[in-house]
C-alpha cells in the first residue's frame, strides 16, 4: 500500500518487514560514524548497524554489526530510542538505537563502511538521512526518543518524534 502522508500509515497495527539496529560510538567531543558503502543508504553518513538475525537480541546485533563494519567492539551499549520507518515503495523498518561511550579496538575500513570521526557539534547532517537531524541531538544529550517516519526514497514526507 502506498502512503501519501504520515497519518495514512496505520501505526497502531503496523508491523515492520525488517528489524535493525544503529550503534553510535560517542566520545566527549566527537562521534564515530561511517560512510556506508552498500545496501540501504549506500553513500550516506550513518552509524554502524544492520538487520537483526533471528537468534539475536537487538543489543547483540548492534555489537555484531559494529564489529563487522568497523572491527571494534562497543562496551556497555545503552538503548536510547526506536525508529519506525515506512517507505512509500512498501519497505518498512524498525530500528533500535544504541550509544556506547567506550570501545575496544581501532576503527578500520571494511567492505561495508569507511569510519569517520566528527565533532559532536559539527555532524554532517546534509550527508545523512533527513530524520537524523531531528533525533540525533537527543541521542547526544542522552535523552530517550521514539520516532515514526514516512519516506519516499531519500525524501522524508512526514515525521512524529516523542517525547515532544
Amino acid at each position: 500500500m502506498r502512503y501519501a502522508k504520515l497519518d495514512d500509515v496505520p501505526w497502531s497495527t503496523w508491523q515492520p518487514q525488517q528489524r535493525a539496529t544503529l550503534m553510535f560510538v560517542i566520545e566527549p567531543t566527537r562521534v564515530l560514524l561511517i560512510r556506508k558503502k552498500r545496501g540501504l543508504g549506500a553513500g550516506k553518513i550513518n552509524a554502524p548497524g544492520g538487520r537483526i538475525d533471528p537468534h539475536e537480541t537487538p543489543v547483540e546485533c548492534a555489537v555484531r554489526e559494529t564489529q563487522e563494519e568497523l572491527h571494534i567492539t562497543p562496551i556497555d551499549p545503552i538503548e536510547h530510542g526506536t525508529l519506525s520507518f515506512q517507505f512509500v515503495d512498501g519497505l518498512s523498518l524498525f530500528a533500535h538505537v544504541f550509544r556506547s561511550e567506550a570501545f575496544l579496538g581501532t576503527p578500520m575500513e571494511t567492505e561495508e563502511a569507511t569510519p569517520h570521526w566528527f565533532e559532536r557539534d559539527a555532524l554532517p547532517y546534509d550527508e545523512m538521512w533527513a530524520d537524523d537531524r531531528l533525533w540525533v541531538p537527543r541521542l547526544l544529550r542522552g535523552e530517550r526518543f521514539d520516532g515514526h517516519f514516512l519516506f519516499d526514497g531519500d525524501r522524508m514526507l512526514g515525521h512524529r518524534l516523542s517525547p515532544d
